[in-house]
């Protein structure tokens, strides 16, 4: 497995409001392709081994965890796969940032999740960009009408931010909710797609 981290401030250029966060994103190889198994908020001041489930995920993925290779974004190479991997999220990040992309096209893996989180985490796949819906209309697209707090919960382990758009559910008041990486960031993806949300 590998990992990375790229700065919002780097991606997001000539907009000072841009939160001060990264993105901490990881590789690996599952049956001979390269995919992406996470990606989600680190604060400037967290170390990644700190924030990343690595327990969680050498165990589910059936690696070493001493093997894991932390490798700065600047240092990464194409002529690796998991390597390879990491660009090309990050260049899809960047241009999602920068308003000229509104989707993403990465392998990612989603195995990790509980069936029920894996439907969730496919809705959220198919809200549009620059769209929202309720927790409660999120709940009746996965067949679980009443389980508003169970999509709730899914959203929060989602391991994929940004890319697995769970920013795009709010409350039914019109609020933004909550969010695992912070509202300052939901609201800003939020403004990013042009919504604006009641706080």
């Amino acid at each position: 497995m590998i990992v990375t981290s790229v700065v919002l401030t780097d991606i997001v250029h000539n907009n000072s409001s841009s939160p001060k966060a990264a993105l901490l994103l990881a590789s690996h190889v599952i049956n001979n392709t390269a995919k992406l198994i996470w990606c989600n908020w680190l604060a400037l001041d967290e170390h990644w081994q700190d924030k990343i489930k690595l327990k969680a995920l050498s165990k589910h993925y059936k690696f070493d965890v001493d093997e894991v290779t932390f490798i700065a974004a600047d240092q990464l190479e194409s002529n690796d796969k998991e390597q390879e991997v990491l660009l090309a999220s990050i260049a899809q990040i960047q241009n999602y940032m920068q308003g000229q992309r509104s989707d993403f096209d990465l392998p990612i893996d989603t195995s990790a999740g509980t069936a029920f989180q894996q439907r969730v985490w496919g809705a959220l796949q198919e809200i549009g960009y620059g769209e929202t819906i309720s927790y409660a209309t999120l709940a009746q697209r996965v067949d679980n009408p009443k389980g508003f707090r169970a999509v709730a919960q899914a959203n929060g382990k989602n391991p994929f931010s940004v890319i697995i758009p769970c920013h795009r559910v709010i409350s039914s008041d019109g609020k933004l909710g909550g969010y695992t990486g912070g509202l300052d960031k939901k609201e800003y993806l939020l403004a990013l797609e042009g919504i604006t949300c009641k706080v």
